[in-house]
Formats: C-alpha cells, sequence, structure tokens
C-alpha cells in the first residue's frame, strides 16, 4: 500500500471520529486520533477477517479495551463495510436507539467482541479469548483453530489492577497468540502520566513473561514489522505504540483537552488542513472508501478455505456442536439421573460437594463447560477428575488454576463465553465477589452465561468469621440486573440450579453455596426442575397461619420451624426461593400462588435488604443485622437468632 494511500485511509478514521464527538457534542476524539495509523496497519494487513461474515469462528479478535475510543471501532465498521454500521448511526453517535453507543456494547454494533469502557476489562476479557483459542486448537487441531486475538490498550487500562492480574496470567500461561498494542499517548485526564505513574511497562510486562517491544505509533514500517515479529513470538506481546492523542489537531493534539470531550469547529478546521482532509463532515471520498472496502473482504478467501477444512474434517460435527452451544437435552438428562440417585440415596452434604457431584455429572456430558477457581479448588469443589489441568504444557486441560486473581478470573471467564464453545465456571468465596464484581456486572450487561461458582454463603462457614462472612453480598448482587443468583437448599437443588444456569446461556449466573452440610430435604423423585420457576412451595398447608420464606441453608431452619408449629396445631407453609430473578419473571398468578394469602416470614443468614417486595413491610425476618464473628457456625445461628425457634416466635407474633 502507498504511503499516500496509508495516510488517506487512517485520516478518514481521525475525521469521523471528530466530526461524531462534534456532532454528538460529547465524546472522546483524541484516542481514535491518535491509534489511527496503528489501526489502518492492523485491519488492512494483519487482522484475519470477513467483514461479511462476523461470526467466522476462526476469525481474529479485535478488543478495544480502552472502550472510550470507540468511534476508532465504529469508524472501522464503516469503512470496512459491516452490516448495519451505515454512515447514519455515525451520525448519531451516542444518541438514543443508535447502535453507536458511547462505549462500545456487545450485541449492539457490529465488530464489537465485547462490552469495553470499565478500562483494563478488555485487556482481562482478550487473556480469556486467547485462552478458548489455545484449548480449541489443542482439541481441534489448528486447521480449524488458529487466529488471534489484537487489543487496542491506553494507560488507564494498564494502571487498573486488572491489568496485572490479566498479563500475569496470560504470561504464565504463554499465551503467544494474545497481541495487546498499548496507545503509549503519555496523557491521562488529569494530563501527563508523570503526574500519576511512572511504571517501566515494559519492563512491567517482560517481568510478567511477555515479550515487549517500543514503535512509532505513526510509522507504518514500523507497526508492520512489529506485527510481523509477534506473530512469531512464542509468548504474548506487548507493543509499546508511542503516539500523539488528538493527532493533527492544533493547540489540543498531544494534551489531555483532546481526551475526552468535542474538538470545536477551530481546532476541526486546523486538523483538516493539517491532514489535507478538505471534505465535508462524514465525507469519505470514494477511492479511500473503496480501498477501506476491499480491506473489509480481502478475508473472505480465507474464511471459504477454512469452511472447506471444516467440511472434510472428521471433527466437523463435533466442532458444529461445540460452537453452537450446550446441548440442553443431555444436561438435563443429566440432571435428571442425578436426582434420581438422590431420590435413592439422599446426600446430607454442604451444598459446596453438591455442586461437586452435579459437576461429576455434568462435565462428561457437557463438553463447552470449562472449569477453575481462583485459588480454592478444595474449597470451591470445583474440579472433577476427569477435566485434565489447563497450562502452557496441556491447553487441551479444561480446569484452569486462576491463582489469587478473582476479577482477572471472572473477566477471562467473560472472554471464554463470548469466544463461543464454552460455558465457563469459576470459583471463589462469596464474600470476594466484591472483587470481580465489575466483571459480573458487565457479564450481566453484555448477557453472557459466565456461571460464578460462590461457596462459603454466609456465616456458616463459620471460624473465619466476618472478614470472610458474606451478609450483604446477596443483596448487592441480586440487585444486578440481568443476573441469576441462585442459593439452593440441599443436594436436589443444587443439582436443579445447575441445570437452570446452563439453560439460561444469555444470563449470567451466581451460585451461592454452603459450607456447612445441609439436609437433603426432598426425597421423593421428580423430573421437573422445581428451581426453574426461581421459588416453590416445599411444605403446603391448607389454612396456614404463615408462609415462612426462605434461601439455601436457612430453608431446613423453616423447615424445622413449620414442624414445630404442627406440634402445637399450627400449621403454616414453606416456601424456597433458590433464585429470586426467575420468580419475579412467573406469571403473577404463580406468583400469587405461591405466596400465598397469609402473612410472611423471610429467613435468610443475610441482611434483610431486598426481602421486603416478598414479606411487605409488615412481614417478619429472621437473619442478620450486623456483619458476623467467629465461631463454630452453630453457636453462629444461636448466636444470631437464626434458629427454628426464632422463626416459630415470629409466625407467632404475626399469627
Amino acid at each position: 500500500m502507498a504511503e499516500t494511500d496509508f495516510s488517506r485511509m487512517a485520516n478518514a478514521i481521525r475525521a469521523l471520529s471528530m466530526d461524531a464527538v462534534e456532532k454528538a457534542a460529547s465524546g472522546h476524539p483524541g484516542m481514535p486520533m491518535g491509534m489511527a495509523d496503528v489501526a489502518t496497519a492492523l485491519f488492512t494487513r494483519h487482522l484475519k477477517f470477513d467483514a461479511g461474515d462476523p461470526g467466522w469462528p476462526d476469525r481474529d479478535r479485535f478488543v478495544l479495551s480502552a472502550g472510550h475510543g470507540s468511534m476508532l471501532i465504529y469508524s472501522l465498521a464503516y469503512l470496512l463495510g459491516y452490516e448495519g454500521m451505515d454512515i447514519d448511526q455515525l451520525r448519531s453517535f451516542r444518541q438514543l436507539g443508535s447502535k453507536t453507543a458511547g462505549h462500545p456494547e456487545f450485541g449492539h454494533a457490529p465488530a464489537v467482541e465485547t462490552t469495553t469502557g470499565p478500562l483494563g476489562q478488555g485487556l482481562a476479557n482478550a487473556v480469556g479469548f486467547a485462552m478458548a483459542e489455545a484449548h480449541l486448537a489443542a482439541i481441534y487441531g489448528e486447521e480449524l483453530v488458529d487466529h488471534r486475538t489484537y487489543v487496542i490498550a491506553g494507560d488507564g487500562c494498564l494502571m487498573e489492577g486488572i491489568s496485572q492480574e490479566a498479563i500475569s496470567l496470560a504470561g504464565h500461561l504463554k499465551l503467544r497468540k494474545l497481541i495487546v498494542l498499548w496507545d503509549d499517548n503519555d496523557i491521562t485526564i488529569d494530563g501527563n502520566v508523570s503526574l500519576s505513574d511512572g511504571t517501566d511497562q515494559l519492563a512491567r510486562f517482560e517481568a510478567s513473561g511477555w515479550r515487549a517491544a517500543r514503535v512509532d505509533g505513526h510509522d507504518p514500517d514500523a507497526i508492520h514489522a512489529a506485527l510481523d515479529a509477534a506473530k512469531t513470538s512464542d509468548r504474548p506481546t506487548l507493543i509499546a505504540c508511542r503516539t500523539v492523542i488528538g493527532k493533527g489537531a492544533d493547540k489540543k493534539a498531544g494534551s489531555e483537552k483532546a481526551h475526552g470531550a468535542p474538538l470545536g469547529p477551530e481546532e476541526i478546521a486546523f486538523a483538516r488542513k493539517s491532514l489535507d482532509w478538505p471534505h465535508a463532515p462524514f465525507e469519505v471520498p470514494d477511492d479511500v472508501l473503496a480501498a477501506w472496502r476491499a480491506a473489509g473482504a480481502q478475508g473472505a478467501a480465507a474464511r471459504r478455505d477454512w469452511e472447506g477444512r471444516l467440511d472434510v474434517s472428521p471433527n466437523a460435527d463435533e466442532f458444529r456442536a461445540r460452537m453452537a452451544g450446550v446441548d440442553g437435552d443431555a444436561a438435563e438428562a443429566a440432571i435428571v439421573g442425578l436426582k434420581r440417585d438422590l431420590a435413592g440415596a439422599p446426600q446430607n452434604i454442604a451444598s459446596r460437594a453438591a455442586s461437586q457431584k452435579t459437576l461429576e455429572t455434568l462435565n462428561p456430558a457437557v463438553p463447552q463447560l470449562f472449569a477453575g477457581s481462583a485459588d480454592l479448588t478444595g474449597s470451591n469443589n470445583t474440579k472433577t477428575g476427569d477435566l485434565g489441568v489447563f497450562t502452557a504444557e496441556n491447553y487441551a486441560g479444561r480446569y484452569v488454576h486462576y491463582g489469587i486473581r478473582e476479577h482477572g478470573m471472572a473477566a477471562a471467564m467473560n472472554g471464554l463465553a463470548l469466544h463461543g464453545g464454552f460455558a465457563p465456571y469459576g470459583g471463589t468465596f462469596l464474600v470476594f465477589s466484591d472483587y470481580c464484581r465489575p466483571s459480573i456486572r458487565l457479564a450481566a450487561l453484555m448477557g453472557v452465561g459466565s456461571i460464578f461458582v460462590m461457596t462459603h454463603d454466609s456465616i456458616g462457614l463459620g471460624e473465619d468469621g466476618p472478614t470472610h462472612q458474606p451478609v450483604e453480598h446477596l443483596a448487592s448482587l441480586r440487585a444486578i440486573p440481568n443476573l441469576n443468583v441462585f442459593r439452593p437448599a440441599d443436594a436436589v437443588e443444587t443439582a436443579e440450579c445447575w441445570a437452570a444456569a446452563l439453560a439460561d446461556p444469555e444470563r449470567p449466573s451466581v451460585i451461592a453455596l454452603s459450607r456447612q452440610k445441609l439436609p437433603q430435604l426432598r426425597n421423593d423423585f421428580d423430573a421437573e426442575n422445581r428451581c426453574a420457576k426461581g421459588a416453590y412451595a416445599l411444605i403446603e398447608a391448607d389454612t396456614p397461619v404463615a408462609t415462612i420464606l426462605a434461601t439455601g441453608s436457612e430453608v431446613a431452619i423453616a423447615v424445622d420451624a413449620a414442624s414445630r408449629l404442627s406440634e402445637s396445631g399450627l400449621s403454616a407453609r414453606v416456601v424456597s426461593m433458590p433464585n429470586w430473578r426467575a420468580f419475579e419473571e412467573q406469571p403473577q398468578a404463580y406468583k400469587n400462588q405461591i405466596l400465598g394469602a397469609a402473612p410472611r416470614i423471610a429467613v435468610e443468614a443475610a441482611v434483610r435488604a431486598g426481602w421486603d417486595r416478598w414479606i411487605g413491610p409488615d412481614g417478619g425476618f429472621v437473619g442478620m443485622e450486623s456483619f458476623g464473628a467467629s465461631a463454630p457456625h452453630t453457636d453462629l445461628y444461636a448466636h444470631f437468632g437464626i434458629t427454628a425457634d426464632a422463626v416459630v416466635n415470629a409466625v407467632r407474633r404475626l399469627a
């Protein structure tokens, strides 16, 4: 490509970006203008993709971790000819109903592989993408799976703590097909990077097992050479691209003033002259657009060749099934079989142990399941014997030792889910959901089926004390839209909650599990997944004086309380509510039936927040009003008054 052609193609990105931000009267023009040369080099010569088939499984993945520079990817999507991204979408940047949201949103705009904006998340997602590629290549061979993951990250991405979790994991796993292009413009919102950071990023990445290089981000030959070298590396690669933020502008170029606001008419007029771009806003010359469209189509031949290889591959059917998602029938059959076994031989075990038994049934039946834990394998019970460990020497393994990297784990899981062919699950303690909450929230926002296994879910964990005892976490997680929060009461419910999570691939799930043993409450076989509706009546009564609502380990307390009430001539219903979100979505008639007309009491070893929607303002609540304490769990339940006697007394007060 001639230098003039390259320059004009890059300037098309700059012009579209500054024009869209100016029209929207908000946005971030600086990064797209600064990284236009890098993006042009990447998309015209290195990235393997076909704009006519954005879902091609063996495409390279491109992640804009510095999501505030969203006009970069929107400009590229338009220029390359992605369906659904026309010039009117660029004119509607940041407007209600447009595909061009302020930050890239997965599922809204073409070419967007993951939702980014919270800095560092995209970089950590990319680790998951690279893990996915490595695993599938080990299973199906490089004739079917051979692609790279490219990331554009900014200074902010590298300052966020999640970046260290992500890069150290990637380096440890030697994910050689992961390439990060760092927009090294030395600018943050407050001013020069030196105001807040002096890290030698290349040394940092090298210390984490990466190859690192530095280039002039405005020199096409240098960019190409660096990318060529990265593609032959035996390690992940960081390419530090020294750029000028807002390149082409006058006084704002190279300063924080180009970061997060429109350039203004005078600066834009100057930029048009300095870039030799004498075209009206949103106008791209025919020859420049044609060159970009040719770049968007150049991968079609490689895609067709791949399809030909897939058609004749002995692994074709298995690969297509893997990428199509979890076989719901196979998963459901496995769970039904397990429930039949539990009816024949009830298990009084912790729900975390019940989860492991469930996984021993599911993992052989569901190849998409890809497991891990943040250094709590023996506590989370997430590993089954048939998985094998995913390491730099064995990418065929299905179990990841994520280390003490809860946030990095959650973000990588999202990348695995987004890649396709995976139903990732990863474990930690429920209290440490705080460490991975941003990634859980983004999973819910994107609608991807990551499954977060959160054990030690209450004061029931005992002696480790209040630092490790979650009391507000269930309420906090339930507040996240589009997130399943399961809290099963026994081994049967645990199996059903796993089945429900797998049956809902467009919604992430948290499965909160106990450390302490729980009695099996349902001993008769029932093929129906009663947890799928979110709540159901475990014990019915003809003329109840109250309905006792409970989740998880406290359902057994509710059952005990109902038994004691019965002995004194009072009847009470018991409703198990393992998933509020699913219950909310049931028809009103079903909700009325389950909640009943009698006064309601809730019991949960957590704070009351959220329960009033079910028990009403006059309902009773037995639970936590403070942080926990260090003691055996039986002593703690008595100390905090979460007992059958307390529930009985609450019923008597309302009856």
